[in-house]
């Protein structure tokens, strides 16, 4: 293993988020702040409580996902989407380097602002209603394991992507509409049988709701459920990498 190579990947990813700190940090923050005053305050107060909590307190968890989902999948297809693009990705492939460091050097970095991203929003949180985390560990293991998981998404959306529209199809299209149906904002027992049903086929629904239970202790699905699905879905996008790397496809072609 090539930690200079890994290492060297990661700090130049990460000091391209501090120098982009408004962006990248600043506009997060105040969107999440946004819907604490839109759907907490507004639909809240006509909301006495959702599974025995308050409703503010019930979309905290599903804020910071929609969060943490979308900063991981667009730090990660844009940190390996621009060396494609001014083809600096060349010199990399030719360096002695595998694609394991490569991709531990991006994704880490990317995964490691959408950690921060979603402890500054969790943060935040504090200041607009009364939250207590009941599970911290499992809290902080469903937190990191989404921001691996969807930044190695991301990664394969940047090396996908032939142009910037593209880079922002999936996450703009895909995966912000299943966050949003996926039980952030309510709980899928709200819906009728037949929609709950149709919801269970969402991938998104099993990461909400154990970061959920997390928090709240409350779940829509059992939490071994939700773990599995994120080791499989982690397993499938690292498979997915080692394959692209080993055919080249959309890097040498």
């Amino acid at each position: 293993m090539n930690l200079t190579a890994v290492a060297s990947i990661y700090r130049f990813e990460m000091a391209r988020f501090f120098r982009t700190i408004t962006q990248s940090l600043v506009s997060p923050v105040l969107s999440t702040s946004l819907y604490f005053v839109v759907f907490g305050t507004a639909i809240g107060s006509r909301i006495q409580s959702v599974e025995g909590v308050s409703y503010g307190a019930f979309i905290v968890p599903g804020l910071i996902m929609l969060s943490v989902m979308t900063q991981a999948t667009s730090n990660a297809s844009f940190g390996i989407y621009f060396p494609k693009f001014i083809g600096t990705i060349y010199e990399l492939l030719s360096a002695p380097v595998n694609f394991l460091e490569i991709t531990l050097g991006y994704v880490g970095a990317a995964a490691t602002k959408a950690l921060f991203i979603g402890a500054v929003i969790l943060f935040t949180s504090f200041f607009f209603v009364d939250i207590s985390i009941a599970h911290p560990f499992w809290m902080l293991a469903f937190l990191i394991l989404t921001c691996i998981s969807f930044s190695l998404l991301g990664f394969i959306i940047g090396i996908w992507a032939g142009n910037f529209e593209q880079l922002q199809l999936i996450p703009l299209l895909i995966i912000t509409p299943l966050v949003f149906l996926g039980g952030s904002f309510y709980s899928i027992t709200m819906l009728p049988p037949v929609w709950q049903t149709i919801t269970m086929f969402n991938p998104v629904v099993y990461l909400i709701s154990g970061f959920r239970w997390a928090f709240l202790d409350t779940a829509d699905v059992p939490v071994g459920i939700s773990l599995l699905a994120i080791a499989l879905f982690t397993g499938a996008c690292m498979a997915a990498i080692w394959w692209i790397f080993r055919t080249g496809w959309r890097i040498r072609q």
